[in-house]
């Protein structure tokens, strides 16, 4: 569930085909979904094709669950998504879950959904699912919510569906590890190598949050997508945006942020201000020590986006560790991931022939934010504004 702001489309790009109820139960029966959504293998549906894990590089991040030397049963990773209309993307992006739980083991895991009513057939396929999922051992969570983004106050919404995708944890914080990651995803065509690549990186950087690259599938080629919620650590946003919502200079990307822009090149991570595109690994400390949530501007404060507004409490708290991963590329349909993979390539592809021991891959963390951040009401509405607006007594 992308946030956008009101004049740009929450996906420009088309769904591959809209599948109503109906077919759903007859041309399309629930356990086609259920058994492509459990079976890496299998080719019912036409998904985004995902390389077999290079898992060495990801073992560590396996743990015994209740481990004697530890004594520590607590959940490690939290699994959160807020799902509406996106039954097309099921298999891929629940498929790739399931494999990453079983991957790092489903006692350490557990995943939460909030759906939002759908009318595709993605509350017939959720609740299909249920069954396998406790067969498989993992904590499921499945909520429905009447919290509806297109009525009302927008962000005011998506930021409750946010905060209810994470009430699991927030409401029983002793069941984790303050250091719990927590992995939320929107409703992209993902594969396993991209969570867990985000996974290690908020471990090998120290980082607080390790965030995606999100595209559009816009000709002729696919744009960086959630440029209205990224900022780089300049303020600005990751590509120039004129007063008239043009896409022009979207291929120029952290043109006037050099350090940025090498990195990018390079495939390896960098600091930025905000993010969020598609996909996000945070550490559960925020939410249970210092209850950061998911909310709206408040009076004062620059319209924006909720996970900018998570990304600004972070820094007030000093989670100023935040950032982006551009080996994990992803896309809101099967088919514009094909196109963005192989456009900007799979994690494994920007991984090989990496020697971990090269220290030019660490990021060299700044922990003082930009004194301005670009504040973007609407694309005619572009500002500069202090980067704790509404909070500068507290900084």
């Amino acid at each position: 569930m992308a946030t956008t702001p009101m004049n740009l489309p929450a996906n420009p790009q088309p769904r591959l085909k809209v599948i109503s109820a109906t077919s759903l139960e007859v041309g399309a029966p629930k356990y086609r979904y259920i058994k492509a959504i459990l079976d890496p293998q299998d080719k019912e549906f036409d998904r985004l094709e995902c390389p077999a894990p290079t898992t060495k590089r990801y073992d560590y991040l396996r743990v015994d669950h209740g481990d004697a030397k530890t004594a520590d049963a607590r959940i490690k990773y939290f699994f959160a998504l807020n799902l509406r209309e996106c039954a097309d993307v099921l298999p891929r992006l629940l498929g790739s879950i399931v494999e990453t739980v079983r991957f790092l083991g489903p006692e350490n895991c557990a995943l939460s959904i909030v759906e939002g009513h759908s009318k595709d057939g993605t509350p017939d396929v959720l609740e299909a699912l249920r069954e396998d999922i406790r067969i498989l051992g993992l904590e499921f969570h499945l909520h429905t919510s009447d919290l509806d983004p297109m009525q009302g106050d927008r962000i005011e919404a998506l930021a409750g569906l946010r905060n209810l995708a994470l009430e699991p944890l927030t409401n029983n914080p002793s069941q984790y590890s303050p250091d719990t990651a927590v992995i939320f995803v929107n409703d992209v065509a993902t594969c396993m190598e991209d969570m867990l690549e985000l996974v290690h990186q908020r471990l090998f950087q120290k980082a607080d949050m390790t965030c995606a690259m999100d595209w559009s599938d816009i000709d002729p080629a696919p744009i960086f997508y959630d440029i209205w919620i990224a900022r780089a650590m300049n303020g600005d946003t990751f590509w120039e945006i004129p007063p008239d919502g043009g896409w022009r200079f979207s291929s120029n990307l952290f043109w006037n942020h050099p350090t940025s822009r090498q990195r990018y090149d390079e495939h390896k991570a960098f600091q930025v201000f905000a993010c969020w595109n598609g996909a996000v690994v945070f550490s559960a400390k925020p939410l249970i020590e210092k209850n950061i949530r998911f909310r709206k501007s408040k009076a004062g404060e620059c319209y924006s986006g909720e996970p900018r507004l998570f990304c600004k409490d972070l820094w007030m708290e000093g989670f100023s560790k935040i950032a982006v991963v551009p080996s994990v590329n992803l896309d809101y349909s099967d088919g514009s991931s094909k196109k963005a993979k192989k456009l900007h390539g799979y994690v494994s592809d920007a991984v090989k022939g990496e020697d971990v021991d090269d220290e030019s891959l660490r990021i060299a963390w700044d922990g003082k934010p930009p004194e301005q951040v670009k504040c973007m009401a609407d694309f005619a509405d572009q500002s500069w504004v202090p980067w704790n607006q509404g909070f500068e007594s507290a900084s």
